[in-house]
């Protein structure tokens, strides 16, 4: 059953987004207004846990995820512009909180919890304007929006409401990038050899521009395209259509 739609909402930015994308925070903040939620945006807000949580170390994580639960308090949705940290706040906190003290808290919480784009289209049921330039872009699906969030084409819903937008499909559009957080430290080869892969698939579509919904992905690719010095842009998908769906 489709929730209610909400007239206010939390937001919660993500460390990459905070330290490497603030403009795709902000326009994840834009998009919600613009469809006329409140946005509140606690601060104190840091990392969701996914580090520690996928190392082994759930005390640690369990520390970290208590600190941010307690900045949302109210009955709100939490809306996140990852599917990554999402996927862990909704489907692992309450793996990590199983036979604690705090498991119902937990529970209800992560049952709050939303990626951007899911909200927008599964909640919100957002209609957009395009009024951007003709462009062709093409979509990385982040491993973990699409099989631990289980995102279901919601980011392509938005870009398709897009009449200049041109979205080129990926060969290799579900092949994991090599990011995978820790992965990418503890085995550099392999994650490096992915990478290439994903950029050189990623240059084959003649797009200008790669989407995707959460920061590793966008790193770890922008990394890859500009070692080989590509013009192919990188760029979250909540600014992509911030820029064009407001008059500037």
């Amino acid at each position: 059953m489709t929730p209610a739609r909400p007239p206010r909402a939390y937001f919660y930015a993500t460390c990459l987004v905070d330290l490497f994308f603030p403009d795709a925070g902000m326009a994840g903040i834009q998009l919600l207004r613009q469809a006329g939620v409140q946005v509140i945006f606690p601060e104190g807000q840091t990392c969701c846990g996914q580090p520690a949580f996928n190392c082994g170390y759930w005390e640690e994580a369990r520390d970290v995820a208590r600190t941010q639960l307690a900045l949302f308090p109210e009955d709100l949705p939490v809306i996140l512009p990852s599917g990554s940290c999402a996927g862990m706040m909704k489907n692992h906190y309450p793996e990590l909180f199983h036979g604690q003290p705090e498991e119902a808290q937990i529970k209800a919480f992560s049952g709050r919890v939303y990626e951007l784009t899911q909200f927008l289209v599964d909640v919100l049921d957002v209609k957009l304007e395009d009024l951007g330039e003709p462009v062709k872009v093409t979509w990385h699906s982040s491993c973990h929006a699409v099989r631990d969030l289980g995102l279901k084409g919601e980011p392509q819903a938005l870009l398709a409401q897009l009449a200049k937008v041109e979205l080129a499909t990926l060969a290799r559009e579900h092949e994991c990038c090599g990011f995978g957080g820790t992965f990418s430290v503890r085995q550099p080869e392999v994650s490096g050899a992915m990478v290439c892969d994903k950029a050189a698939d990623a240059e084959a579509t003649g797009a200008s521009v790669v989407l995707s919904t959460d920061g590793g992905c966008l790193l770890n690719v922008k990394g890859a395209l500009d070692q080989k010095g590509s013009p192919l842009k990188v760029q979250h998908i909540a600014e992509f259509l911030w820029e064009r769906t407001h008059a500037r």
